[in-house]
């Protein structure tokens, strides 16, 4: 199995799922290429996670688990290549259309307090460079995506801050090929079983975004929980459950 963390470049962030999963299944949890000469495209990271797949010389394609940005990632990869990839899971997908981008910044407006804005706006007069901003930004924001979280303790073995370039790039490639008509229509070339697990609290609407999803993926399945925001795995009523559907799920779709 691939688990796949979201950001763009929120390198470590899915490593709780990955670990949830191990009991049951052989998972890597790649990090996602960052920054470099070259700006970063989707077609980048599919390329990436191609060639980990074929180094791993497994006899058939691993199950590919993504959330966020991973879930779209995912997505991206089954339609390139379809013979290479197993039974999807879809965490907390990102959207593929402007109604979908609208209604989740339309949420996240709604959400944003006015002391929290001061703090954001503060944030950003003491911190100009996104590179310095970005992620304590997104610190700021937890209570915008989460309902009722689990406590967090530091990974030691995840990198501190994002690599806002990587996230930059390949955010706006995804949007480009959205714009220009590729996705979400490439994904009718996607053969597996995909199942999708969101949140009701979310700020990404996944119903909007099952929607745009269900003509391209007629064999897409949809769960959706109350009092659970953009992380499953985080929240405090859902967590176990979250784990249980994805492994009973999972029971079904790969062999032994």
């Amino acid at each position: 199995m691939v688990v796949l963390h979201g950001g763009p470049a929120a390198a470590g962030e899915a490593a709780p799922i990955a670990r949830g999963l191990a009991e049951r299944f052989r998972v890597l949890e790649p990090w996602q290429r960052g920054s470099g000469a070259e700006p970063l495209t989707v077609a980048r990271h599919i390329a990436d996670l191609y060639d980990l797949i074929q180094a791993q010389g497994t006899a058939r394609p691993p199950a590919i688990v993504g959330e966020s940005w991973g879930a779209m990632l995912a997505l991206a990869y089954a339609a390139a290549h379809p013979r290479d990839a197993g039974p999807l899971i879809l965490i907390g997908c990102g959207t593929f259309d402007r109604a979908a981008r609208g209604r989740l910044r339309a949420t996240l407006r709604e959400r944003t307090t006015p002391d929290l804005r001061r703090q954001l706006d503060r944030l950003a007069e003491e911190f100009p460079d996104p590179q310095d901003h970005l992620g304590k930004q997104f610190r700021l924001m937890e209570p915008i995506y989460t309902f009722d979280p689990l406590p967090q303790t530091a990974d030691p073995d995840v990198p501190d801050g994002l690599d806002v370039r990587a996230h930059t790039e390949t955010w706006e490639d995804m949007v480009r090929l959205q714009e220009e008509g590729v996705y979400p229509q490439a994904f009718s070339a996607i053969t597996s079983p995909v199942l999708m697990l969101h949140g009701t609290y979310d700020p990404h609407p996944g119903k909007m975004i099952r929607e745009s999803l269900a003509p391209h993926i007629p064999q897409l399945e949809y769960r959706e929980w109350e009092a659970c925001g953009h992380s499953p795995w985080r929240e405090r009523a859902i967590r176990d459950e979250f784990f249980t559907v994805m492994r009973t799920w999972l029971a079904r779709h790969v062999p032994e």
